[in-house]
């Protein structure tokens, strides 16, 4: 199935919502964990798919664990898994912190939650609302603390990643088709996360989906920096012709 729009220039970030389920994998098993320190078990323990073995930091001030993903990610909840043995009261408190910084080891990117208590062996979700970012961090702030975790899951949100190829009339500069479908929303101050065609009569830009869905919304971004009147009159037309580029396709 082909999405096309018929515009002028610029798209910030195209969603593309069908009837599935989004939230379907634990992201964090395909990342790197690393921690503040260790007193008996690594970081990786806490993303091993198996809550009976934890991670443990030694006692000091803000000790922290933090997960690579290893690419910009959309996280929509992260689960924590508490520790069953005892002193499973040793993560209140802890901070949830996701972003693209590695600035005090990552420890200083946006908070999506704080940890008031989880029981023993619990398992307690924290919904982080589509923030974006590369690392999650665990850290609890203060001094003399312990860090254990026996499990960290990661849901993203897969609707925000479009699987298919995006093409469109012209290119400028750096400005290519699939910076529509990455997941990265416009960052203030730039345009290069947004597509960009050459002036030109009737300029295209479409999504081919590979496969056929039924598509319940259609969400566009436009860019901030200027311009935003150039996406008035701009078409989206959905089908599975490939005749006039797509465009002739049911608006």
């Amino acid at each position: 199935m082909l999405i096309l729009l018929n515009l002028f220039l610029l798209l910030g970030t195209v969603a593309i919502h069908a009837m599935t389920n989004n939230l379907k994998e634990n992201i964090a098993t395909k990342g790197k964990a690393v921690q503040s320190s260790t007193y008996y078990l690594k970081a990786d323990a806490a993303i091993d798919d198996i809550d009976f073995y934890c991670t443990h930091t030694k006692t000091e001030t803000n000790p922290w664990w933090r997960l690579d993903m290893k690419d910009l990610q959309i996280i929509e909840k992260v689960i924590i898994t508490n520790r069953m043995d005892c002193c499973f009261e040793q993560i209140n408190g802890a901070e949830i912190r996701i972003g693209m910084s590695l600035e005090n080891n990552g420890n200083n990117n946006s908070k999506c939650a704080e940890i008031s208590g989880i029981s023993a062996r619990q398992s307690v979700s924290y919904s982080c609302g589509g923030m974006q970012g590369r690392y999650v961090n665990m850290v609890i702030p203060g001094d003399s603390k312990n860090l254990s975790l026996c499990e960290v899951e990661v849901f993203v949100n897969d609707s925000l990643k479009i699987r298919g190829r995006a093409v469109q009339s012209s290119l400028l500069e750096y400005f290519r088709a699939d910076r529509a479908v990455d997941g990265i929303k416009y960052a203030p101050g730039t345009a290069s996360f947004c597509t960009h065609t050459q002036s030109q009569t009737d300029p295209w830009w479409r999504l081919d989906l590979l496969d056929n869905y039924y598509i319940s919304s259609v969400t566009i971004t436009g860019r901030a920096d200027c311009c935003s009147q150039r996406l008035n009159g701009a078409e989206i037309h959905i089908g599975n012709s490939l005749e006039e580029n797509g465009n002739n396709n049911p608006m």
